[in-house]
């Protein structure tokens, strides 16, 4: 079934062809898109369309005269109640209130499938994110895209897609090194050796309790062993701490993908091979192009390095594959490993990254257009850096240095669901300053607390009916009232705002439509009591029956944003 708006959208369209058929509209092609949208005004209706004054120029004809004649031809449905034309030329549309309220009940036999779409049926999906080197713990800012992308994987999977979530693994390079060689040093130092900590090297504690665990486990059996020994400790102890904390945010993998593999399969010299034989490779100290200034900073003995002629792709210059040194840049394993992606059968790809890999992500296009692959599906979302402020300070972060804020640490100080909340409650174009003040309070300033206690008096109230023995079997759900079925059309909103979500790779959407339906509801349940003596009993029937929908949405919603739905408070 479509959202909403494509419904009004095809009956609007289906109008304007009646009428030019009738000779009310002359004949002209009709835009590939017609504007509807949510009303701002709900006392004229609960959707709006500007299309006549859209078609004013190309009908020759006035906005108001073009809406009248859409509403003389427009076809019945049965969520619609009434459409009406209003100068200067919109359509005011509103729901029927007998469909309204048989959502309820819709709403209710859905049960946690609640406004699942088929948009992605039949089609496969994959989500990467986080894909941290294996260097030190998981901080707050990897946190944030591990918090977007499985929630965006959420999402997906509502729209009916078959949604795999992969972690990109690099466990080589030079901050592997030096890793290797930081945990060697803590290891001697340990066992009272002499150690020499490297210069960049890495300094944080959890380097010195792996060092303990080490001498626990093997003595000083391991001092003459060389630095990629303990890389390969340090690896796998690290990386288990990272599956352990992102699992206590409910972040979890169904794929590893270690980008050593890529080399081993030789993909990315075959990669490498394809670019050149498409003319898209050239081998030179410098880029084509380059400034004298550029050219003059070159040392006298600089060596090619291989170039990718990107600037025939429309970049604004060509970016460097192979070093010099004969080592590949990022560009060249990344373009091999999204080239095996779209060959395993991913039909949508988002790839979430922080904003400093945006060049990154349109050369990684921009190569797979050039070996042959269409771009298209992998999408990108960008987000922000993310600050913690307490008592009005900022707090900055550095892995390295060992200066930071572990996700284990936040997660014990302000708990899962408010890590997550607050995460997606800001766009993620936008840097996020965690309050940390605001995330610890139990109280209805908290957004958390707000939402989920949405849940949570839904809950308290089906407990109380059970032990007065009062159901909500065969309500009449026409004895609700105004607010009651003004919470029921904002329900109704969700689809639409998991779609657009999806269009726009706009998870803090949801976020932002759960504050608002929770701020309609908790106004609602202190107004309209169910189960007040002075409550008659089908009335009382009626409402049980509007709360047990509002939990089922909630649940949903909460889920969605991968927090928990909780009974108890």
């Amino acid at each position: 079934m479509d959202v909403l708006p494509d419904q009004l959208v095809t009956l609007l369209r289906d109008a304007l062809r009646a009428a030019q058929t009738a000779g009310d509209l002359p004949e002209f092609d009709l835009p590939e898109k017609l504007p509807v949208t949510r009303s701002t005004k709900p006392e004229m209706g609960d959707y709006a369309s500007p299309v006549a004054m859209q078609l004013a120029k190309v009908a020759r004809r006035k906005p108001l005269d073009i809406a009248q004649a859409i509403v003389r031809h427009v076809g019945t449905a049965p969520f619609v109640g009434a459409i009406d034309a209003a100068p200067p030329g919109f359509l005011n549309i509103r729901l029927s209130d007998e469909w309204v309220l048989a959502q309820v009940d819709t709403i209710i036999s859905a049960g946690d499938d609640v406004f699942s779409l088929a948009i992605g049926q039949g089609q496969k999906a994959q989500v990467e994110c986080v894909s941290a080197n294996p260097t030190g713990p998981v901080t707050v800012g990897r946190t944030r895209g591990g918090v977007i992308g499985s929630t965006m994987a959420n999402i997906l999977h509502a729209l009916g897609y078959t949604v795999e979530m992969e972690y990109y693994f690099n466990n080589a390079g030079r901050q592997m090194q030096l890793l290797g060689r930081s945990l060697l040093a803590r290891y001697r130092e340990k066992l009272g050796l002499p150690f020499e900590l490297p210069e960049e090297g890495y300094q944080g504690d959890y380097l010195a309790d792996i060092a303990a665990d080490l001498v626990a486990a093997h003595g000083d059996s391991l001092q003459d062993e060389p630095w990629e020994r303990f890389k390969d400790e340090a690896e796998k102890a690290i990386f288990a701490w990272i599956e352990r904390s992102l699992a206590r945010v409910n972040i979890r993998f169904d794929a590893f993908f270690n980008e050593n593999s890529v080399y081993e399969d030789n993909s990315v010299w075959d990669t490498l091979e394809e670019l050149e034989q498409n003319g898209y490779v050239y081998r030179a100290v410098v880029r084509e192009g380059a400034s004298d200034e550029e050219r003059a900073k070159l040392p006298a003995d600089a060596q090619n390095a291989i170039w990718f002629r990107s600037t025939q792709l429309d970049d604004d210059e060509d970016r460097v594959l192979v070093k010099s040194s004969g080592e590949p840049t990022y560009a060249l394993p990344d373009i091999a490993y999204h080239k095996d992606k779209l060959d395993r059968g991913f039909s949508y790809l988002i790839n979430v990254l922080g904003t400093d890999h945006i060049i990154e992500a349109q050369t990684v296009a921009r190569g797979l257009q050039a070996v042959g692959y269409d771009p298209e599906p992998v999408h990108v979302l960008l987000h922000q850096f993310v600050t913690l402020v307490e008592s009005g300070e900022t707090r900055r972060m550095s892995t390295r240095r060992g200066e930071y804020v572990t996700l284990d640490e936040l997660v014990d100080d302000v708990g899962p669901d408010v890590v997550r909340y607050f995460i997606l409650a800001r766009s993620p174009n936008s840097h996020l300053e965690f309050d940390l003040d605001l995330a610890r309070q139990r109280a209805n300033e908290n957004p958390v607390y707000y939402i989920q206690n949405a849940h949570v008096r839904c809950a308290g109230i089906f407990r109380q009916a059970a032990e007065r023995g009062l159901t909500d079997d065969g309500a009449d759900l026409s004895l609700l009232g105004d607010q009651e079925q003004a919470f029921i059309r904002k329900m109704l909103e969700m689809p639409e705002v998991l779609v657009l979500a999806y269009q726009e790779l706009a998870p803090h959407k949801l976020a932002f439509y759960a504050l608002d339906l929770a701020r309609l509801f908790h106004p609602m349940y202190d107004a309209v009591r169910a189960l007040h003596s002075d409550v008659p009993e089908d009335v009382a029937k009626a409402r049980l029956r509007l709360y047990r929908a509002a939990q089922v949405v909630f649940r949903r919603l909460l889920t969605l944003m991968g927090m928990s739905a909780p009974d108890y408070m």
